[in-house]
């Protein structure tokens, strides 16, 4: 569940997300399908989840993997659809982990799992979600503070103060200062970082047994953990040195013109074709769809069709986004 947590995520990461989001909220032709669709499809588009991307790849016919209900619903930290009310200060709560394409498919995993409803078309959490969920967040708080030491965009001393109060008594600085490189410091003080908040989230976790299989705690594991506090520290000083970095930034504006420029041209041939007036531009953009994709497109059901492209888009990487785009925009010709 751990390892398949983030096999939705679009190009560009949680950029692409928001530009998806954004095309379909604003965008002429995103607006045009809210006359189309119904309130739960719309609100899918309009906020498009990773979480929701990596249920449906995982469950899809020809390439799912045929995981067990207990990976699934460990897999599965938002067990709710898109549309409806959010309970605040609820973890689970936070997003969305399914679309109305595969509502039904979750609601099998609910009952096979008795996951305890806690609203139409909403449950409480498996317990090993929360498993999952603080996994992710210490590697990716925890890695991403590596990479941010690594190329640059804070010192080597800094991620020290930043990752000591973690490591605690297992931190010794003379035998960092034997490593010869930054690579080996930095995975040195990774490595001990993580098990120690991995030791801390366990102890957590075995303290609010009773209370996560009752659906009574709701809140990720690592805010309550001893070093919460340097944890939360590490993503404040990340939040501004690193995701704000201007690398990182102009690559986020770059995901956004590509991503809206790729779902400009896929979506408005959609339209065309669904309301019968398709055009050779329109027809040929959507020949040249892979064909794993092409032969699933029905030209019936709208809201399938569009989470189709969708699986073709959000599936890309950030290069093969940038080249598509290109050679739809005419920037570089095929084979050039």
């Amino acid at each position: 569940a751990a390892l398949a947590h983030d096999v939705g995520n679009p190009p560009f990461g949680h950029a692409g997300e928001q530009a998806i989001s954004g095309f379909f909220a604003s965008h002429p032709a995103g607006l045009e399908l809210k006359k189309m669709l119904n309130e739960a499809q719309y609100a899918d588009l309009t906020a498009f989840e990773g979480n929701a991307q990596g249920f449906r790849l995982l469950n899809q016919t020809h390439h799912g993997l045929r995981l067990t209900y207990a990976t699934l619903g460990a897999f599965s930290k938002y067990p709710r659809q898109s549309l409806g009310n959010r309970q605040k200060g609820r973890a689970s709560q936070k997003k969305y982990g399914f679309f109305q394409t595969e509502k039904e498919q979750f609601a099998a995993v609910a009952e096979g799992l008795q996951l305890l409803p806690a609203a139409p078309w909403a449950w409480h959490r498996h317990p090993l979600a929360f498993l999952v969920e603080a996994a992710d967040d210490i590697c990716y708080h925890i890695i991403d503070l590596e990479d941010g030491c690594t190329l640059g965009l804070l010192s080597l001393d800094d991620t020290i103060e930043l990752l000591r109060p973690i490591i605690g008594k297992r931190f010794d600085r003379a035998k960092l200062q034997a490593k010869q490189s930054l690579h080996e410091k930095t995975g040195t003080l990774r490595a001990l970082a993580i098990n120690e908040l991995v030791e801390q989230t366990v102890e957590v976790f075995l303290a609010h047994e009773e209370a996560l299989l009752s659906a009574h705690y709701d809140q990720p594991l690592t805010a309550e953990i001893p070093a919460a506090a340097a944890l939360q520290q590490v993503i404040d000083i990340s939040v501004d040195k690193i995701y704000r970095a201007r690398v990182v930034l102009e690559k986020e504006l770059a995901g956004f013109e590509v991503l809206q420029g790729l779902l400009e041209a896929y979506v408005t041939a959609l339209l065309h074709r669904h309301q019968g007036k398709p055009g050779r531009q329109h027809e040929n953009l959507l020949a040249i769809v892979p064909d794993e994709y092409r032969h699933r497109l029905s030209g019936t059901a709208l809201y399938d069709d569009l989470r189709v492209i969708l699986d073709y888009l959000s599936g890309m990487t950030d290069s093969h986004a940038l080249t598509l785009f290109r050679k739809l925009k005419g920037i570089t010709l095929p084979g050039g």
